[in-house]
Order: C-alpha cells, then structure tokens, then sequence
C-alpha cells in the first residue's frame, strides 16, 4: 500500500507543475488506460458467463467451494 501512496504523491506533485493543455492531455491518457482495463475486463467476464451457460465450465456453489476449503484446510492441519 506505501508504494501505491508513494507513486499517488509524485503524480499530484507532477501535477501541480502542468499547465492546462498538459493536464488535458494527461487526463486522456488516464482514460484511455481506464477504458483499456474496463474493456478487457468485461470481454473475460463475458467470455466466464458463457461458458458456466453452455456448460463447458462446471460452476461451483458457495456451499461446494467451502466444504472444498474446509477439506483442505483440515488436511493440511493433519499433516504438521
């Protein structure tokens, strides 16, 4: 979390030098990054949905994936 706040200080020390084309053009930048992100995201998020529906992928309920854990989690204890 330190290095997140570090880099967060030097870009607002950065920009309170710029001018107001230069913030402009920085704010595009920051969208299209943004936009990128959210894009990639939701083609994996839809390409995930269509498999659990065409049923290529077995979904898990919450009940299955923490009985999973528990399982595991007891193994592990039992094996120190």
């Amino acid at each position: 979390m330190n290095a997140v706040s570090a880099i967060d200080k030097q870009i607002t020390g950065y920009l309170t030098e710029l001018n107001t084309m230069q913030k402009k053009a920085v704010l595009s930048v920051v969208k299209a990054f943004a936009i990128e992100e959210k894009d990639d995201f939701d083609k994996e998020m839809s390409r995930r949905f269509s498999e659990m529906e065409s049923g290529a992928v077995k979904g898990y309920t919450l009940e299955e994936a923490s009985a999973h854990a528990r399982k595991a989690y007891k193994a592990s204890k039992s094996k120190k």
